[in-house]
């Protein structure tokens, strides 16, 4: 357990490292995820920090990473027909926006399926998950981090709620009972199923980190220790959190979670009718990083998700994001 301990500290460096399992999962899944349920991430971070610790300094280090990108996974290739996003009046886009992220971490790319929705432009900083230099300006130390007009906001679902507020006119709904349940359980539940599947086997923790490691701002050494170390340590790690959140199989527990969101949508094309809302975009932000991972194909060939995640690929369209 002293090994699982040490990676809680790489883990705190995400969205309240709380990204996969949301409340007590910190799992490094190329940031600490920052969320409500960061709780849950934060107790996988521990593991993973103390599995990394009893490594070599630089292994350790590059441990940490992996761990911090624990859910990050494959990023998503956008489908070639793009349908017309949201318009935001001129008057009430932000002049200047800059997200400091990881490439894979899920609660990161909730933030940017909200960003690319409603084409607001925005300036993408890679932070290094060991040294972190890119936010020595700031006292928060997760990602994601947005400043916004050189308003600091933090913590995933805040920051959604903060930048809608301010993109939307006064009259619109924000918020609705439905579309806050479901936002809810992405963070509570969803984010849960994801380092069971990501890292279920060698084979799968090895290719995670193959993305990880190749997306994320990691030096040569760092790059190579994290992602046989890191895949190593999350591999163990994943089967901890199995039976944290009492899961037996990860596939049926992956599965079921894709079918309930479906059966959620009745029937319509998204949980927001005709048009994403804030449930369908935290729910297709969650799942980017592993879609095209084996277990988000598994996931897309034996569930009716598929469907509704390439309507989501085609309204969130092609990345307003631009590389600092």
């Amino acid at each position: 357990m002293r090994r699982v301990g040490r990676i809680a500290s790489v883990y705190r460096a995400v969205d309240g490292a709380s990204a996969v399992s949301a409340p007590q999962h910190r799992m490094s899944t190329a940031a600490h995820f920052s969320t409500s349920s960061n709780k849950s991430y934060a107790k996988s971070n521990w593991l993973f920090n103390n599995l990394l610790t009893d490594l070599s300094a630089k292994t350790a280090a590059a441990h940490a990473v992996a761990g911090t990108m624990l859910f990050s996974v494959a990023a998503t290739t956008l489908t070639e027909e793009v349908h017309a996003k949201v318009a935001v009046p001129p008057e009430l886009r932000p002049k200047d926006l800059v997200l400091y992220q990881y490439e894979a971490c899920p609660f990161c790319n909730k933030v940017k399926a909200f960003l690319d929705y409603y084409d607001l432009p925005y300036k993408v900083i890679e932070v290094n998950p060991i040294s972190k230099k890119e936010l020595k300006w700031s006292d928060y130390k997760k990602v994601p981090v947005v400043v916004v007009d050189g308003e600091q906001m933090v913590n995933s679902s805040d920051i959604i709620d903060q930048l809608y507020k301010k993109v939307r006119s006064a009259d619109s709904t924000f918020d609705a009972n439905e579309e806050s349940k479901w936002r809810k359980w992405v963070d509570d539940h969803l984010v849960h199923m994801l380092s069971p599947n990501i890292y279920r086997s060698t084979s799968e923790a090895l290719e995670s980190f193959d993305y990880i490691t190749s997306h994320g701002n990691f030096s040569f050494t760092e790059r190579i220790t994290a992602k046989y170390a890191g895949a190593a340590a999350m591999y163990f790690v994943s089967k901890k959190l199995k039976k944290k959140y009492n899961i037996t199989d990860e596939r049926a527990a992956l599965y079921e979670a894709a079918e309930t969101w479906v059966d959620a949508l009745k029937g319509r094309d998204f949980l927001g009718g005709s048009n994403p809302n804030l449930a369908d975009l935290a729910v297709f932000g969650v799942l980017r990083p592993i879609r095209y991972l084996k277990s988000g194909k598994d996931m897309v060939e034996n569930t009716r998700i598929g469907d509704w995640y390439s309507r989501m690929e085609s309204a969130v369209g092609v990345s307003a994001g631009i590389q600092a």
